[in-house]
């Protein structure tokens, strides 16, 4: 009989004491642990496609590595699989359900990141988040703690969503502006759906846990958002409980301001696929984005716009077949500068057609992000100013780059 087939599932080489793995991450987040398999063991586990049989993958392994393994390892292996949640089968479908119907029974969203990519711990979470501030690369200086407003309100910004340890310092200087004007009432936090649901927005009614206190999504706005989407909302509002492009915007906002500001967290799907204007971008995303825009602007408290949005993925961790060097991370750069500049300068469409303009070769995978968050400020704010720019070595082989805009 055929074997249970492989999951969508991320798969990276780790070295360990001298040995090189694959190690198996679960994108979706239904499996609670990782698991490591030796470069044969995941060779079997790349023939699990639902068809073939204990026989197959022992003709398929014979032709590759010379041998036949025994068809109780390769039982073993599919066992552990499913163990951990990475096989199609009946044990994982009921994990499935139970996950999602705790997360749709719950009021608020889990620190999905805590304990990993930052502290659990309240207090080691805000000496951590401190140093991203004084770190090399970072603005040098520390936020102000009394709330006084030192400039004029940041009414959008552009942020990082990559990992704290790479890119803590850029967030830093984004947010450390934020921080010296007066503190948002209401943020419309725009975050990149990496898991590509096929609506361009998804909206959620919870709130955010952090290990520094929960911080409240404002229900009232997002309520007034739900009338402009053609499509279910909250169809795929699963997809908000693992999804680290708004949590890490979110644990900022709560070191700087606590429970004093509300949010409205909305991830971006992909915007292309419907009838396409000449920019690409559907007009149901221009409706919600115009809903967006309107409700800000007849708001009578202070709204500021958030994008987590990191822009090139590229090298060999993404699909090229090059190295990177100092003229590949060169020639992102001047492209990603290129984009920036008309996202500077509030031209949404500019943006967008900039990046697509080489069908998005370089994967800015906050492009929707970005341009929905520009869309929502146009005519509202004035053009902006890159504060920083950089990038992240990705330990399979690649870049991510990111930048903070901001503006007033």
């Amino acid at each position: 009989m055929p074997l249970p087939p492989l999951r969508n599932i991320d798969a990276v080489p780790v070295e360990h004491e001298g040995q090189t793995l694959v190690c198996l991450l679960d994108p979706e987040g239904y499996a609670g642990e990782q698991l490591a398999l030796s470069p044969p063991a995941f060779y079997i586990a790349s023939l699990l496609d639902g068809a073939n049989d204990v026989s197959d993958i022992q003709y398929a392994f014979l032709n590759q590595f010379g041998q036949v393994p025994a068809a109780e390892q390769i039982r073993d292996i599919v066992d552990a699989l499913d163990g951990a949640g990475f096989l199609i089968t009946p044990r994982f479908q009921a994990m499935r359900a139970r996950v999602e119907s705790d997360f749709r029974n719950a009021t608020v969203r889990p620190a999905h990141m805590a304990g990993g990519t930052y502290p659990l711990d309240p207090e080691e979470l805000r000496a951590f988040l401190d140093e991203q501030f004084t770190r090399e690369g970072g603005p040098g200086e520390r936020p102000p703690s009394n709330g006084s407003a030192h400039e004029v309100a940041v009414r959008c910004l552009v942020s990082p969503h990559i990992d704290y340890q790479r890119g803590g310092h850029s967030y830093a200087h984004g947010y450390l502006r934020l921080a010296r004007g007066p503190t948002p009432e209401v943020i419309l936090v725009f975050g990149v759906a990496h898991n590509g649901p096929p609506v361009p927005f998804v909206l959620t009614r919870k709130d955010f846990e952090t290990p520094l206190g929960t911080v409240h999504t404002d229900l009232a706005f997002v309520e007034a958002l739900e009338s402009a989407c053609a499509w279910d909302p909250y169809q795929y509002e699963i997809l908000h409980r693992t999804e680290h492009s708004i949590e890490l915007q979110v644990v900022m906002l709560a070191h700087l301001f606590g429970s004093a500001v509300k949010i409205v967290p909305i991830l971006c799907g992909p915007f292309r696929g419907y009838s396409e204007r000449e920019n690409g971008v559907a007009p149901q995303v221009d409706a919600f984005l115009d809903r967006c825009r309107d409700l800000i602007a007849g708001s009578d408290r202070r709204v500021s716009v958030i994008a987590g949005a990191d822009l090139a993925h590229v090298g060999q961790r993404f699909g090229d077949d090059f190295e990177i060097d100092d003229r590949v991370i060169q020639r992102v750069e001047a492209r990603d500068r290129e984009d920036l500049a008309y996202a500077a300068s509030l031209d949404p469409q500019g943006f967008y057609r900039s990046v697509m303009k080489d069908d998005n070769e370089r994967r800015v995978c906050g492009i929707n992000c970005i341009y929905a968050a520009l869309r929502s400020v146009e005519g509202i704010a004035n053009p902006g100013q890159v504060l920083h720019y950089g990038h992240g070595a990705d330990p399979a082989g690649g870049i991510v780059t990111f930048a903070d805009v901001v503006f007033m």
